[in-house]
């Protein structure tokens, strides 16, 4: 990298901390004051820091308003797609990728099993929001107010014996899959069909997503899926990482 592109992009992690004059951001970088001054005027004139009138400078608004743009541009189906084929190419098993939208929990993506009996799921189709693995993952990170309106106005259909029966035992379970970071479905809405997932966040640590892998009891057990959920959640982490940016 060149040094002076170097240099420049040095100096938004130190204004990220708060307003810095000349002098701290030439000592931070450890060159002169007129090679600090030229690095900040051609950031300024990019709209990337603002010059205050104390003669600090700031992050400038033009660096929020990119930002914003990027992460609204930002499709986290692209970005997983290939690491959902890598998980059903290791374990074999329907994948799904969800999100959370206009109070409806949707599939968004679907790699399909390589075994003869499959799930009838399609991409656009709401799940089962009080029983499905991926519904409790982005449910329970919605903050406690939320999550128990929600879990109020919801109707809870028994769809199995092991199915959500009511509002304190979806809050109860959404507690759970907060505390644990991951989120199963035995059977609730299919007594044959066993699911566990995992959560996909976003920079700012909230969940954006989340991905699963489900079979039917004649393929694994519930117990035999249950053992896939480390292979699971380091697929959340690798989406995670790619798609917010960081190093977890």
């Amino acid at each position: 990298m060149s040094q002076t592109v170097d240099r420049a992009l040095s100096i938004l992690p130190l204004l990220a901390e708060g307003p810095a004059n000349l002098e701290q951001v030439a000592n931070r970088l450890g060159v002169h004051k007129s090679t600090a001054l030229r690095l900040l005027r051609t950031l300024h004139e990019h709209g990337m820091v603002y010059r205050q009138q104390d003669q600090r400078y700031r992050l400038g608004a033009r660096l929020f308003a990119l930002a914003q743009e990027a992460v609204e541009n930002l499709d986290v189906r692209e970005i997983a797609h290939a690491h959902l084929v890598q998980l059903n190419e290791k374990c074999g098993h329907t994948v799904h990728l969800a999100v959370y939208e206009e109070n409806e929990v949707l599939y968004i993506d679907k790699v399909e099993s390589r075994y003869p009996v499959r799930m009838y799921s399609r991409i656009g189709k709401p799940v089962a929001i009080t029983v499905a693995a991926v519904a409790k993952l982005l449910l329970a990170d919605l903050p406690e107010p939320e999550r128990r309106a929600i879990a109020e106005r919801l109707d809870y259909p028994l769809y199995s014996s092991r199915s959500t029966p009511g509002p304190a035992a979806f809050l109860a379970e959404l507690a759970k899959v907060r505390e644990q970071g991951w989120a199963s479905d035995l059977g609730g809405h299919e007594e044959s069909i066993n699911c566990v997932g995992a959560p996909i966040r976003g920079a700012d640590g909230r969940v954006v997503a989340a991905c699963s892998v489900s079979a039917p009891n004649v393929v694994v057990t519930a117990e035999e899926l249950l053992t896939l959920l480390p292979l699971v959640r380091r697929t959340a982490d690798a989406i995670t990482r790619e798609y917010s940016g960081r190093h977890q």
